[in-house]
């Protein structure tokens, strides 16, 4: 997955790869060749007392040092530009990907999970990225080399190596096999604090109604300390790899220093070559603990290019045509032609063969018990979901064959939980109709009974509203809602539960307008109060996700009992009639 991941997102920045390449090769093989000068410098400057050949040398150490320096800088620059356009587009692809998801494949995530792989987990493979450029190019390089160089210098010496490298690769491994899986609970864990801190915010207003804030803090606690339990674990493991390469490199060198001491002292090594060796020794083994490096990294990005890519290969289950009808009439008229809905691995259908058509210019209201499947089946006509069985037409079409952004430009949806988003009114119920004016908003507002609460606001239109609408009640959001649904001028309205939150006068005289601005939209009402749809058209009522009664109120006093429960559970036998 990681791999695969890398590969996508990499390929358009092949040229700064290869700068980062090209550079990178450059100052290793300027630091490769720094230890053979300075031996150099020893066994021919200050053995044979040339001062001029140690200025010659050390002058042309000093040309090379700085070269290294520039290809080193540029090669960084390159590489942290790759690695910032790498976690860019990545995060654009799957904040683009999630876009595209239905209501279903949202609920299988869950918005914890989705926001840490957005942020936490594009991190973890981006810091790859940055360290593959700056220190993985450089690794093999230095390594490979170093042994040349070293061998150049004495062969019998490189037995060390022999030893060393093999001790070090070993413990290495064993160390990461253990820390892969304290990693991959570390990510889920990160999702179960993100959750646990995102209700917590959410629904601050219900704890302290209930004083459940000691319980809601050791939720919390339990969730922050299972992640540091975690994150312990994996750091005792990480905190043993560092001593254990200074280890292995400081045996090494007192080995080097062992057997060179002796090679030396009977002529067969020279000091300069002696000091270069320890020289390559290091860089050899530097080189080892940069992979090892890389090595940290790589199960944490792998874990969290896992993740990613499970995103981004999740097909949406409402996935546009591939030849989509690009035109519908102007009538609006919604038609349910036994409609079957079903979630995955459900026992039950959510809905049974539901079948009503709804005509422009009335209305239409559905009504029933909570769990009936009302917001389910009001969810398949912009396609939220998809029909498991039967279908949802659109004057006359499927919306299965509609293009997406031609059916959603004639519905108008105020969901059942209005949502606002954080800026000022105006850009609120601008959201559907970016060029509306002010006199078109002033229009909506008035309609959804909401002009009144505006107009005192200081600010009026640029009235400020924080996320999800928090600094305004229940009722006002809902009406910003209906105002804005307004301001889109849509054939189509539904109106999920959207005036739950509204006294009667108000809900009165926000329907008395509607029926007069809005007389020839097709308009789809879910409600809980009998009173919002006394006058409705027809009424569709539900129960267990089948259409148990459809017709007037009259009608259906009549002939539902389901719907005569309902009325009586709410009206008296007075108000009914």
């Amino acid at each position: 997955m990681l791999g695969r991941l890398l590969v996508r997102f990499l390929r358009p920045y092949w040229p700064l790869l290869l700068g980062v390449i090209v550079f990178q090769l450059g100052q290793s093989i300027a630091s490769l060749y720094l230890p053979t000068l300075n031996a150099d410098i020893i066994n021919n400057g200050v053995a044979k007392g040339d001062t001029g050949y140690i200025l010659r040398t050390g002058g042309l150490m000093l040309l090379i040092t700085f070269g290294q320096v520039v290809f080193s800088v540029v090669a960084v620059y390159f590489g942290a530009r790759t690695a910032m356009a790498f976690g860019r587009d990545v995060r654009g692809a799957v904040f683009h990907q999630v876009g595209q998801f239905s209501e279903r494949e949202v609920s299988k995530f869950g918005a914890p999970s989705l926001i840490t792989r957005t942020t936490n987990d594009v991190q973890q493979v981006q810091m790859l990225v940055l360290m593959i450029c700056t220190l993985l190019v450089s690794a093999p390089i230095l390594a490979i080399g170093g042994v040349i160089f070293a061998l150049q210098q004495d062969v019998q010496l490189s037995w060390v190596l022999v030893v060393a490298v093999p001790v070090l690769l070993i413990g290495i491994a064993l160390i990461i096999t253990r820390m892969v899986p304290q990693f991959r609970r570390m990510q889920a864990r990160i999702d179960t604090i993100n959750r646990v801190l995102r209700e917590q915010l959410t629904g601050i207003r219900v704890v302290r109604a209930f004083v459940r804030e000691p319980v809601e803090v050791a939720r919390f606690a339990d969730a922050n300390a299972a992640l540091t339990e975690t994150a312990l674990r994996a750091g005792r493991l990480f905190a043993l790899m560092f001593p254990f390469v200074m280890l292995v490199m400081n045996v090494s060198s007192v080995g080097v220093l062992w057997i060179g001491a002796g090679r030396i002292d009977s002529g067969d090594l020279q000091v300069g070559s002696l000091v270069a060796f320890l020289s390559y020794l290091v860089q050899i083994l530097m080189a080892v603990m940069m992979a090892t490096f890389m090595a940290v990294l790589l199960p944490r990005a792998a874990v969290s290019g896992d993740r990613i890519a499970e995103v981004l290969e999740t097909e949406s289950s409402v996935v546009a045509p591939e030849h989509p009808v690009t035109t519908l009439g102007t009538a609006g008229e919604v038609e349910l032609r036994a409609a079957t809905f079903s979630y995955p691995g459900a026992e039950q259908p959510v809905l049974h063969e539901v079948s009503f058509v709804a005509l422009p210019g009335t209305t239409t209201a559905i009504i029933g018990s909570t769990g009936a499947g009302k917001t389910t089946l009001v969810n398949l006509l912009p396609r939220l979901f998809d029909v498991t069985g039967g279908a949802v037409l659109v004057d006359g079409v499927d919306v299965r064959e509609v293009d997406p952004e031609l059916l959603w430009s004639r519905i108008g949806l105020i969901p059942q939980r209005p949502y606002l988003f954080s800026g000022t009114v105006a850009s609120n119920l601008r959201y559907g109709r970016p060029d509306a004016t002010d006199e078109e908003l002033w229009a909506a507002l008035e309609i959804a009974q909401a002009d009144g609460f505006v107009s005192a606001m200081p600010e009026k239109l640029d009235g400020p509203i924080s996320q999800g609408g928090t600094n305004v009640s229940g009722g006002q959001r809902q009406r910003l809602a209906i105002a804005r649904a307004l301001v889109k001028r849509p054939e189509i309205y539904l109106f999920d539960d959207s005036f739950s939150a509204l006294d009667t006068a108000t809900d009165a005289r926000l329907r008395a307008a509607l029926d007069r601005e809005v007389s020839g939209a097709t308009r789809i009402v879910v409600a809980q109060r009998v009173s919002t749809i006394l006058d409705a058209d027809q009424i569709v009522v539900l129960d267990d996700g089948r259409i148990v009664g459809l017709g007037t109120h009259d009608q259906l006093l009549l002939s539902s009992p389901a719907y005569a429960e309902i009325v009586q559970s709410q009206l008296s036998i007075e108000e009914a009639a």
